[in-house]
């Protein structure tokens, strides 16, 4: 007999980017799907905070915010500091050390102590901070690895320019040691893909047999074909949610200067330039300026709207544990043109069926897929209709929360021994 009893869930997430990022997509649609299942969820999420339906209460648990977005990497003044979570951020942000998911996970765990009983389990999206072995106490725990960020590690050092710039990145990611303690504590992970779940145990030391793949979803109502807006000749789009060596931009502009040599080529990038990376130092070097876009803070429609406008959307990724991007720009039917980093080739499908497949970090090698995909329109009519297909008999929100219930009332099995 199926369980139908409905759970009351307390959701963290120690950042919530509401538009443009994994973690704020998955806070915001998932706690919706729950909802929509008649089941009780409260979310608790740090800066920047989640965006929620209106009937899904948000506890805002404030921290410094040292890395908002008009002052990155700001000192907090003395007067800022005014519980002990505040100081353990500021002398860990002090060490080079990336500190909120700690902090974050203390102050969840000082919150939740105060709400025994209120909750049947608490999902933790990626924190993995000291705090959950407190909340672990009190609650059963599920935590979601989207993918280990000890593989963000690995990327970001290997790309580094300089010895100075190696050693930062060493102590920026030095969290991920605590992630790994942590992770290895908990009972049950949920992951997003199979090659995540297969690096989550590697690098965490999780026990294999305790990872449950849950792929994520997407709203295939909202992201849809516009048959009504026409495609601009040469119009590529992709999606930058962090500039950083991971996501592989600097390859996609590295390949749009050798396009534009030969064609007109324009390139939409949803997100925010980052100072300093490697992407814009790429993008002024090659001189770029004029056909690369930015766009960001804007509504989903818009970006329906863009993805409808562009004849190829590009994931340029090093590696991806799933890559929300790739099945938003299917489900819209625009053609797509994806590296084979990591979950890529699980998430797009074969080659020239549901996508154009190029290996990852070969930014001569993307250019030319690019090129032979615009030259083929019958091609990319052919792979957008299928990748849509693709999208929606496999992805939906709704049943990322029936798979994510199902792992929910294990957890619970396990802890009564039922």
């Amino acid at each position: 007999m199926i369980d139908e009893t409905p759970l009351r869930i307390a959701l963290l997430s120690y950042r919530g980017k509401p538009h443009c990022g994994g973690q704020g997509v998955y806070v915001r649609h998932l706690s919706n799907a729950l909802v929509k299942l008649g089941h009780h969820v409260e979310v608790y999420g740090g800066q920047p905070y989640p965006e929620v339906d209106d009937d899904i209460p948000l506890h805002e648990l404030r921290s410094l915010d040292i890395y908002n977005e008009h002052h990155p990497m700001r000192l907090p003044a003395l007067f800022e500091l005014e519980d002990w979570t505040d100081v353990v951020e500021t002398l860990s942000f002090c060490t080079g050390n990336f500190p909120e998911p700690m902090a974050f996970s203390l102050r969840a765990a000082r919150a939740l102590r105060e709400r025994k009983g209120d909750f049947d389990l608490v999902h933790d999206n990626q924190t993995l901070g000291w705090g959950l072995l407190d909340v672990q106490k009190h609650f059963p725990v599920l935590s979601t690895i989207h993918h280990p960020i000890t593989v963000d590690r690995r990327l970001e050092i290997e790309h580094a320019r300089t010895l100075w710039e190696r050693i930062g990145k060493r102590r920026w990611y030095a969290f991920t040691r605590m992630q790994t303690q942590v992770a290895k504590r908990m009972v049950r992970v949920l992951t997003v893909s199979e090659n995540s779940k297969a690096d989550i145990s590697a690098d965490h030391q999780v026990p294999i047999e305790r990872i449950h793949v849950v792929p994520v979803g997407v709203d295939v109502d909202l992201f849809r074909p516009m048959d009504n807006i026409e495609r601009i000749p040469g119009r590529l789009i992709t999606t930058a949610s962090a500039d950083v060596a991971l996501k592989g931009l600097r390859y996609l502009l590295e390949a749009v200067a050798k396009l534009r040599t030969e064609r007109d080529i324009e390139l939409v990038i949803i997100g925010k330039p980052k100072d300093n990376s490697h992407a814009s130092n790429t993008l002024q070097e090659l001189g770029l300026a004029d056909c690369v876009r930015f766009v960001s803070g804007v509504s989903d429609q818009h970006i329906v709207d863009l993805y409808s406008e562009a004849e190829l959307a590009v994931v340029p990724s090093l590696y991806e544990g799933f890559s929300l991007p790739s099945i938003e720009a299917m489900s819209c039917g625009v053609p797509l043109v994806a590296t084979t980093g990591g979950a890529l080739p699980e998430v797009t499908g074969a080659d020239n069926d549901t996508c154009f497949s190029v290996i990852p970090g070969d930014s001569g090698a993307l250019a030319d897929r690019i090129a032979s995909s615009l030259d083929d329109p019958e091609a990319r009519a052919r792979v957008g209709a299928a990748g849509r297909k693709r999208v929606t008999e496999r992805w939906s929100w709704r049943h990322t929360a029936d798979a994510t219930v199902e792992q929910y009332r294990a957890l619970l099995d396990e802890r009564t021994g039922s």
